[in-house]
């Protein structure tokens, strides 16, 4: 249990255990704790469901977003593959950063890609930028055409946002990983099910029916591959981990 106490300026900490700890506001622990019960709290109100960029509705942690955009910026990749597309937000969002960077495009798979997200998205003044590629990220016929649609040359990201499920996501890790180049990236998000199991729109098995288990399973046989937190680029205050619905998300590729 959480107690805030904004008079004192102190977070208490109450365990099932029966153990206890009180931190003052200005500590690093209140705000893990803190932080740790808004999240639980924004996944209870959909949070992420009130976002767009560039006008496309984009669910995701505006921090994940802001932290991704520093491993593509130190990345440069030159392809960002997303499984997952939805309403095309985050497609639109690596789109722009492309635009920017004056290089890159992005490949975008879903088993479903709806007729008015798709309309949209190919309509948008990004869409050059952007591939669409409709099927199960883990169907041989997909995978086929995500790997046409990469030059040998080109450097590949890989984002994981689709189906969370343990096995989908390890099925995916293992599809996908080969597309990613040394040095860079394969993204499995929402680890933080692990973390919900019990909240509203979760299940019980989430406590192990989640991206973590796949990102466990997977590293065990894939040593040229390493779970590697995105470190802080800048970082003058006294935070000391990301806010984020990706925990233990980020694997790099060893060069």
């Amino acid at each position: 249990m959480l107690v805030i106490d904004e008079a004192e300026g102190r977070v208490a900490l109450h365990h099932p255990d029966g153990t206890s700890a009180t931190y003052p506001f200005d500590t690093p622990d209140a705000f893990e704790a803190v932080s740790a019960a808004w999240l639980r709290c924004g996944w209870d109100v959909k949070y992420v469901y009130g976002f767009t960029w560039m006008g496309r509705p984009i669910i995701q942690l505006p921090e994940d977003m802001f932290r991704i955009q520093e491993v593509i910026w130190r990345v440069q990749p030159d392809v960002i593959v997303e499984t997952g597309v939805a309403h095309g937000g985050s497609l639109v969002f690596y789109a722009s950063l492309f635009s920017v960077l004056g290089h890159g495009r992005v490949i975008g798979v879903d088993i479903e890609i709806r007729k008015p997200n798709r309309a949209a998205i190919e309509a948008h003044r990004l869409a050059p930028l952007i591939t669409l590629i409709e099927g199960s990220s883990v169907d041989p016929t997909t995978l086929a055409a995500v790997r046409a649609a990469i030059r040998p040359d080109e450097k590949v990201l890989v984002i994981l946002d689709s189906n969370h499920t343990r096995s989908h996501v390890e099925m995916e890790l293992d599809a996908y990983a080969p597309m990613v180049a040394p040095t860079s990236y394969i993204v499995a998000c929402d680890g933080i099910m692990a973390d919900l199991a019990g909240a509203p729109r979760s299940s019980t098995d989430w406590t192990w029916n989640n991206p973590i288990s796949a990102i466990d399973a997977f590293l065990a046989r894939n040593p040229d591959f390493a779970l590697e937190e995105p470190s802080f680029v800048f970082n003058e205050g006294r935070v000391r981990k990301r806010i984020t619905y990706w925990p233990k998300s980020y694997l790099r590729r060893r060069a």
